[in-house]
């Protein structure tokens, strides 16, 4: 029998395991088993609860239970990866702990790859129970991705997919140590199929997502895909060079030719705010750009494992 790995990066989700072991079971592997084996490898990414007493007692319940528990938080692109290259199914599933993704979707996943395709994945219907601004900032920015990158990252794309064996393994052939997983599944094509999932409230705690880590998870996205920022600040230096230009040319002719005098301490003033802020964020992008040279160069572990419970 083909054997179906499900990874859960877990981040201080004690109080949603259970729900989460129960409907699994319930909905997918109950459903399963007679034609697939499983594993469900939970990646505790460093939680500060007891995200990992409660996975303990749910392994003790199922052998089929396996447990990756990091050193400190990496963050949840170093728990994906880690599941990544611990799994050992021939369809592997990357899913959330919270319930946000909906379980019964791995059926649905499975006809899929039975119809020939290389990965599975879904997408949202809406973005029904987001703030207004979030849903528009999030629209924003997968046109910016797209514009920018010649990645195509799908509106509404969720990490909640399926995939073979050779997707995952072709996955793993990417080493960046700074990842952003939407653009690296999009990156390594593949035929892949989507399905339309309705957004779903936390079946319990806290997201652990705020504006500001949404912010960041976009940053990156854009910096990892796409050198269009570059760009940008080259098009505006040559912008604000050609107005300048103009501008020197017409004050130069008023003076020399008319005899006006041009006071101009509050245009001055103005005008080397105006173009000092363009250098500073010319400067930040390319800054950007360089951490993360830096931080790939330095080739240090994308995540430390404490303990391995298999």
């Amino acid at each position: 029998m083909k054997k179906i790995s499900i990874i859960v990066p877990c981040y201080n989700e004690e109080d949603v395991l259970s729900l989460f072991n129960e409907e699994i079971h319930k909905t997918v592997i109950d459903n399963i088993k007679e034609n697939y084996t499983y594993e469900l490898l939970f990646v505790n990414d460093g939680s500060s609860d007891n995200t990992l007493k409660v996975l303990k007692e749910l392994k003790n319940t199922d052998d089929h239970i396996r447990i990756i528990s990091f050193s400190r938080n990496f963050g949840k692109e170093a728990a994906m990866y880690a599941g990544l290259e611990n799994c050992t199914g021939d369809l592997t599933v990357i899913m959330d702990a919270d319930l946000q993704h909906s379980p019964e979707k791995i059926l649905e996943m499975l006809d899929g790859i039975s119809e020939g395709f290389d990965v599975v994945t879904t997408v949202r219907k809406n973005r029904k129970g987001e703030s207004k601004i979030r849903s528009f900032l999030s629209r924003l920015f997968y046109k910016c991705m797209h514009g920018s990158s010649k990645v195509e990252v799908k509106q509404g794309a969720q990490d909640y997919r399926m995939m073979t064996r050779q997707v995952v393994n072709a996955i793993l052939e990417l080493k960046e140590y700074n990842r952003f997983s939407k653009g690296i599944f999009s990156w390594v094509g593949f035929n892949v199929k989507y399905i339309e999932t309705d957004n779903r409230e936390r079946a319990a705690g806290k997201s652990k997502w705020n504006f500001f880590g949404l912010f960041q998870y976009a940053k990156e996205g854009l910096i990892s895909f796409s050198t269009m920022p570059l760009k940008i600040s080259i098009i505006l230096g040559l912008i604000i060079s050609f107005v300048a230009i103009v501008l020197g040319i017409i004050i130069f002719a008023q003076t020399l030719f008319l005899g006006k005098d041009v006071p101009g301490y509050a245009s001055t003033i103005v005008s080397v705010l105006f173009i000092g802020g363009i250098q500073l964020v010319s400067i930040g992008i390319l800054s950007e750009y360089i951490a993360k040279m830096y931080m790939e160069i330095k080739n240090r572990p994308k995540y430390i494992i404490k303990d391995k419970i298999d």
